[in-house]
């Protein structure tokens, strides 16, 4: 390594924030501009704490990156200077390093050797370095489409433009196949699109991708729900050689408490969604948060950005309930030990903005006259059965406390795929998970119907979505070709090593 006592002398510095004043004026990410030579200067001082560990655990699939991401790497060349070739190294494994970079919760991190002592400073700060190369690269003109040599005269249909079906998309294009994705929606992205708040990733970055997807070859086609009417399946079977279900996990896990039915309790993708399109141009959002007291369920990333939306929108108040107790602030070793996924308070760039967190509460209904106004709620505690490890909600005393609440969203996760036509006319079934299973070759029941990302795995991370793509579009030129040299970052049933 270019700095071997780097990490002794430099501590961790994540990317700096806007003023919460500023940022709550518009929808623009939440980081700061810095000045190029400023930010590359903070940037290369940051890589260059790492250690360039014997064994880097950082880009372990089971414990830290499951795209197996060249993290020391990178960090050696960003603290030399070297932006082409370190945009190079982050790009060989990843193609969409801007997503990862701005969304991805950095299991590296928790991963890294200077996570496993507080006083060793801190992780290296993964996620900024990977960014801020990714954004180099773009504004330098590194990144530019790369065109397959050959065409192999085989067509591929990919339904989903969400992470997932893009990266299998690029991929596939690349290997000389004729691919075209297709999307329900009028614009394209998936959750990307619709379902990230602006100010976490703003949509240009999308776009500039997908505008190299395009140069490279890859068709897009939007509003066309696949196996309905815009494309029948037999259609599909018989114009084209593979299919790939990259469809994602939408169905949002719902409540049967008393007073669901009031007006004002949503699901929160159906608050997100109309928020994104708002910011598109589309018009004002169907839901809208501005002078409610506002009552988000959920402690996840979902709520965050339920709670992000709701202050910029100029809700009233805004409180996230969380049914857990509050986690602690440092790794607890006898819980998550390193280098697994630690169990420890997370705070959002949306939690500075206003509003409140509660913990270890959980509501017992809605109130209201045709209208929710109100929600009770009692202190509840998380008992875990050790025989089965089902979980159940036990209420912790009879005091009932009463919050006003206007506007209630539902962000208490996913319950998998959406029941759709495409799935029965390809004759296959949902997984008791909600999920489309696949062996280990990721084709599905249905033969050359190939199947990645959160369709097959359920609700999980972009860097996850990245990886499967990328690893079902192996599968997909093996299948077609005999042979593939695409990279396969992760197996059908690989597992991060914090849930397994």
């Amino acid at each position: 390594m270019a700095d071997p006592s780097g990490f002794l002398r430099h501590g961790r510095e994540d990317a700096a924030r806007r003023p919460v004043d500023e940022r709550l004026g518009d929808w623009r990410e939440v980081y700061r501009e810095l000045p190029a030579a400023e930010r590359d200067q903070r940037v290369g001082t940051q890589a260059g704490r790492c250690m360039d560990c014997g064994i880097p655990f950082c880009h372990s699939g089971s414990a830290g990156c499951p795209l197996g991401n060249l993290i020391p790497e990178w960090n050696d060349l960003v603290r030399r200077g070297d932006w082409a070739m370190a945009g190079e190294r982050l790009h060989a494994t990843n193609n969409f390093p801007e997503f990862t970079g701005r969304l991805c919760p950095a299991p590296c991190e928790a991963a890294c050797v200077l996570a496993i002592s507080p006083d060793a400073g801190g992780a290296v700060a993964i996620k900024r370095v990977e960014s801020t190369i990714a954004d180099v690269s773009w504004e330098r003109g590194y990144v530019e489409p790369v065109r397959p040599a050959v065409s192999s005269g085989r067509r591929v249909a990919v339904v989903g433009s969400g992470p997932a079906g893009l990266a299998a998309a690029q991929q596939l294009t690349r290997a000389g196949h004729e691919v075209t994705v297709f999307e329900r929606d009028d614009r394209l992205g998936g959750l990307l699109r619709y379902g990230i708040p602006e100010f976490k990733m703003e949509k240009k970055v999308l776009d500039r991708r997908l505008a190299q997807l395009r140069a490279e070859g890859t068709r897009f086609v939007t509003g066309c729900e696949v196996g309905g009417a815009g494309l029948p399946v037999s259609q599909l079977r018989a114009d084209y050689d593979a299919v790939v279900l990259a469809v994602g996990a939408l169905r949002g896990r719902d409540t049967d408490l008393p007073g669901r039915s009031l007006s004002g309790v949503h699901l929160a993708m159906d608050h997100l969604v109309p928020a994104n399109r708002a910011c598109e141009g589309d018009g004002p959002t169907s839901i809208d948060a501005r002078g409610k007291h506002v009552v988000i369920i959920g402690g996840g990333d979902t709520g965050a950005d339920c709670y992000g939306t709701a202050v910029r929108q100029g809700a009233l108040s805004v409180t996230q309930l969380d049914q857990y107790p509050m986690p602690p602030s440092q790794r607890d070793d006898s819980r998550s030990p390193w280098p697994v996924w630690p169990w420890i308070l997370r705070t959002y760039a949306a939690h500075e903005e206003g509003g409140s967190r509660r913990f270890a509460v959980a509501v017992e209904s809605f109130e209201g006259d045709g209208a929710v106004s109100s929600i009770r709620l009692r202190e509840v505690q998380v008992r875990k059965d050790p025989a089965t490890g089902a979980r159940s909600v036990v209420p912790v005393g009879d005091q009932v406390q009463e919050l006003p609440a206007d506007l209630v969203l539902l962000a208490i996760g996913f319950e998998g795929v959406e029941h759709m036509p495409l799935l029965d006319g390809l004759g296959l079934t949902l997984s008791p998970r909600g999920t489309v299973s696949c062996g280990q070759d990721w084709q599905t029941a249905a033969p050359g119907v190939f199947v990645c990302g959160d369709a097959h795995r359920g609700a999980s991370l972009v860097v996850w979505a990245i990886a499967e793509g990328r690893s079902v579009a192996h599968a997909v030129d093996a299948y077609l070709t005999g042979a593939s040299d695409l990279p396969a970052p992760v197996r059908p049933n690989a597992l991060p090593l914090s849930v397994v």
